[in-house]
């Protein structure tokens, strides 16, 4: 059964319509994304599952002032009970550009013509790709990349930097008294200075930059350059700003919210915003190449050769030799064009013998 579904694909495969030399084939796609790629995404997976729930990577512990108000704020409660929790902040970000996607390329695979479409991908005679299907995989796939790299970065920066949150001091609950704050300008660096749940402080030394800042952000610039670059119809001239404006709207309203619930400081949301998008704008214009289609190059036509003259030299290079017809002709068509007698050559002199000597005759012929 195997080897019957095997020579049946070969067989659709060989009898694709189309030019054959519009076809493009390739060996390496799937090894390369067997063997490359889905290691690469495995890895960056398990790196973003280390970072985010265990305790690998530990967090740098920063010290703080006595009575500092910058980290006074009261307790907002757990993110489940914020006004943006993660569970909708994380399904908007996934959601949106996968519809997005999924309805751009299906509505411009039966739109455009079938000269303006990716060419054919047939790999080594035996598997089949549709053009259609492979553009979602590799937007998709880039797409899902970027938001375990975009949780990486965010991860990493804070485990290194530990900085607080502003309701970090509400959550730590420091003894004053035992620390002996009596200035808020002492600072206070010992590791155990804080009583509270030791969780909540563990997620209160997270904060620069924001998570969730950072992966709004990243969502709503992957999915803007992929309106503004792939949506290119003529009645879309106020559709595509408005659908653009309001994914970045939605991006920053997460990071205002974060502020007012005093889960984050402003600098920790304009650090994630900046990450986020420069993460989404280099996987677009680097990696996939501003989603523009793979076209295979046609192999264009060599020049005509000029006949190469069989003598070294050129032909215009040698002295023309004229000959003693050709002056003649010449001579008579000048004296007709004048309207005079041509008169015959007189021929050279000729020596006649005669009974006398001494006499020479000269006779014209």
């Amino acid at each position: 059964m195997i080897d019957g579904r095997l020579t049946a694909q070969r067989r659709e495969v060989r009898n694709l319509p189309g030019d054959r030399s519009q076809q493009k084939t390739s060996t390496y796609i799937v090894p390369c994304f067997l063997l490359v790629e889905l290691v690469i995404m495995a890895g960056t997976v398990l790196l973003a599952y280390y970072f985010e729930y265990t305790d690998t990577f530990p967090v740098h512990i920063q010290g703080f002032f006595c009575f500092d108000k910058a980290y006074s704020k009261p307790y907002p409660g757990p993110e489940e009970n914020s006004k943006a929790p993660p569970v909708l902040v994380y399904s908007l970000i996934t959601a949106i550009p996968t519809v997005t996607i999924l309805i751009g390329e299906v509505t411009s695979f039966f739109v455009k013509t079938e000269g303006a479409q990716e060419k054919t991908i047939v790999t080594a005679d035996c598997c089949y790709f549709n053009p259609l299907l492979r553009r979602i995989v590799r937007f998709l796939g880039v797409f899902s990349f970027g938001l375990f790299t975009t949780t990486i970065f965010a991860n990493a920066g804070q485990v290194v930097t530990g900085n607080q949150t502003p309701h970090f001091l509400s959550t730590c609950k420091p003894n004053y008294t035992a620390l002996g704050c009596q200035s808020p300008l002492q600072y206070i660096s010992e590791h155990r200075a804080c009583t509270g749940n030791p969780y909540l402080v563990a997620s209160a030394r997270k904060s620069f930059p924001s998570k969730d800042a950072a992966l709004s952000f990243y969502s709503a610039i992957y999915t803007v350059m992929y309106v503004t670059l792939v949506f290119r119809t003529k009645g879309t001239r106020l559709t595509k700003p408005t659908l653009c404006l309001v994914l970045l709207s939605l991006a920053v309203l997460v990071g205002v919210l974060r502020v007012t619930e005093h889960r984050n400081h402003w600098n920790d949301i304009l650090a994630g915003f900046v990450t986020g998008g420069a993460i989404a704008a280099f996987l677009v214009s680097c990696v996939i190449n501003n989603f523009q289609p793979t076209q295979t190059s046609l192999p264009t036509p060599s020049p005509p050769r000029r006949p190469e003259p069989s003598v070294g030299l050129p032909l215009l290079s040698l002295p023309r030799v004229e000959s003693p017809l050709e002056k003649l002709q010449g001579y008579r068509i000048l004296r007709s064009h004048d309207h005079q007698p041509i008169p015959s050559p007189a021929p050279p002199d000729v020596l006649l013998p005669s009974s006398s000597p001494r006499c020479c005759l000269t006779s014209a012929v």
